[in-house]
């Protein structure tokens, strides 16, 4: 090659990389430019409803105190989260309630409402709203001016949300919600006689041998579930643990089929690989939907779905494995006289045992979470009770508790799956 050629396909070569070098970043760019343009992000602001969100995080560290007033026959009821199971017994309120025949509402900070044939929300900065509700509509009286954006009125319903709280009044109904921050009712109901008492005193009956109706009551809490909640964490728990070991079982002897040091015949190998892409192929989500169909709703399904997700996923690891072993051990063990069963036992599982287990324990891990979303579809387990509380859009201080569990379980798992990997594959104490 002369010298001339030689210079030629250099400086060929070199503007084929420029001209890559310059390429690449256009067409990323040109990709960023389709999302911007597909996704609508520069929409992104106007579909943002800060409003909404305030109300949302307010809502997963607080709880509402309904005060409604019926407007036909002028009866009050107080409970929390307007819940029946929350409802104040007759005659009974907060300390910022004044009970009588107009109920007075302190919403603190000179913030008041009245209840009675007439109703009025003394507004400090702003003025008196007063309301006189009847069949015919709500007859709302305002201070001069214009409305506030805190104030949506109209004939037959009146609005009212400030710092303090919101104030409703319709035709038939007045009512009141006060938030309050945390978790009220958490540990005991208002029926409960443990209710309203401090850590001395709850300590002071279960000395007393009343721990055990003091769990009964935490247990049965009729607003809160725990019991139930935690049978809930149990059952996804348990999805996990049955689809994990589960698909690890039927993944090892089928991997031994798809491993080419162990079966020879390429039709077997062939045969096991694609069914290892199959069970893969189709997502976990995906089978827990056809498997619902198939056998309905439980915690078995979801079980099902993971274990056909992860003998692929398994059958591909397993085998890779196997097809990694050093085969001068197995040899030395066949030397001696092995059966196969020995050779195995002595010179194929201690390889591959380590790298084995691991990849379960992490699966298991994994699992966890995606029984979350797995029993949200299949009715069973945390996620079930998740969905429900996420699709009433009432209580959102339950999905705090509920993520709540789901990260400490996730958290305890992650725990538990390291110490056995330590203990089981590194011999650790």
């Amino acid at each position: 090659m002369t010298t001339a050629t030689l210079h030629a396909a250099t400086l060929t070569q070199f503007s084929r990389k420029k001209r890559l070098t310059i390429a690449v970043p256009l067409v990323i760019l040109a990709y960023f430019a389709y999302i911007f343009v597909s996704f609508d992000v520069a929409g992104l602001g106007e579909r943002i409803n800060l409003n909404n969100a305030r109300t949302l995080i307010s809502d997963s560290y607080s709880y509402k105190t309904h005060v409604a007033q019926n407007n036909r026959n002028g009866m009050i009821t107080l409970s929390v989260e307007g819940e029946r199971k929350g409802q104040y017994p007759d005659g009974t309120a907060p300390d910022w309630v004044s009970l009588g025949d107009t109920t007075v509402v302190d919403l603190g900070k000179g913030h008041v409402i009245t209840l009675g044939p007439q109703v009025s929300y003394d507004i400090p900065g702003y003025g008196l709203v007063t309301a006189r509700p009847d069949g015919t509509g709500v007859h709302a009286v305002f201070p001069a001016g214009d409305l506030p954006d805190f104030i949506n009125a109209s004939k037959n319903r009146v609005m009212i949300a400030t710092d303090a709280g919101r104030f409703t009044i319709t035709r038939a109904r007045a009512e009141v919600f006060k938030y309050s921050f945390g978790w009220e009712l958490f540990f005991f109901t208002l029926d409960s006689p443990y209710y309203g008492m401090g850590p001395v005193q709850l300590a002071q009956h279960a000395m007393s041998g009343e721990m055990g109706a003091i769990w009964q009551e935490f247990w049965t809490n009729k607003m809160w579930r725990h019991g139930d909640v935690f049978w809930a964490l149990f059952e996804t728990l348990l999805m996990a643990f049955l689809g994990t070991f589960g698909a690890a079982i039927v993944a090892l002897p089928l991997a031994f089929l798809a491993a080419r040091n162990f079966t020879p015949l390429g039709i077997f190998r062939f045969a096991a690989r694609r069914v290892f892409d199959f069970l893969r192929g189709v997502d976990g989500l995906i089978w827990t939907i056809v498997l619902s169909r198939a056998f309905g709703p439980g915690p078995l399904t979801g079980s099902l779905a993971i274990l056909l997700t992860d003998t692929g996923t398994f059958g591909k690891m397993f085998s890779e494995a196997l097809e990694n072993v050093d085969e001068k051990q197995i040899e030395g063990i066949t030397s001696t006289g092995a059966k196969p069963m020995q050779r195995y036992r002595f010179g194929v599982f201690p390889q591959v045992l380590p790298v084995l287990l691991s990849q379960v324990l992490y699966y298991l891990e994994s699992n966890t979470r995606s029984a979350t979303i797995i029993g949200a579809i299949t009715g069973g387990g945390i996620g079930l009770l998740l969905t429900q509380a996420i699709t009433t859009q009432k209580d959102w201080e339950e999905v705090t508790y509920y993520i709540v569990l789901i990260i400490l379980l996730v958290m305890a798992m992650d725990t538990l799956s390291g110490w056995l990997r330590r203990k089981l594959i590194k011999g650790d104490s």
